[in-house]
């Protein structure tokens, strides 16, 4: 089976605290991004953070994974769209962590029953490749489907 590698690069000077860097992606889909602690800690502006890209990464492949659910149950949706939260807890005796993941998905999926949507999302939070990588993290989902 063929294996799709994505690749990052990543460059910190300092100390965790006082430092910065920067991350970019192999692909050039966007130039070098700003990283701190303090926008991982206390959300500063500029820049992003490790979790923030674990959040898109997450919602992405949800919205993926969620669309393909529901298109295998003869119901493919006309939109989905999905928010992501990544939880990062410092001050841990065991250090700091990413400890839940919140998926908030809303979804226009015509003709599908409610049962059968619900059972789609729950397929797709477990079966999600960023799901499946954060194991051991506590995803949590709220789905919606808006049909009206």
């Amino acid at each position: 089976m063929p294996i799709a590698h994505s690749n990052a690069e990543a460059t910190w000077s300092g100390d965790l605290t006082g430092g910065s860097g920067s991350v970019r992606p192999g692909s050039g889909a966007f130039h070098d991004l700003p990283i701190s602690w303090s926008r991982r800690t206390q959300r500063a502006q500029g820049g992003t953070s490790p979790e923030e890209l674990i959040a898109s990464a997450h919602a992405a492949c949800f919205s993926m994974a969620f669309s393909n659910e529901l298109a295998k149950l003869g119901h493919p949706p006309e939109r989905v769209d999905v928010a992501a939260s990544v939880a990062f807890e410092t001050g841990r005796a065991d250090g700091a962590a990413i400890t839940a993941v919140d998926l908030v998905a809303r979804a226009r999926v015509p003709g599908i029953a409610a049962a059968a949507f619900d059972a789609a999302a729950e397929a797709a939070r477990s079966g999600c490749p960023v799901s499946k990588a954060l194991t051991g993290v506590e995803i949590r989902l709220q789905a919606s489907l808006e049909n009206g």
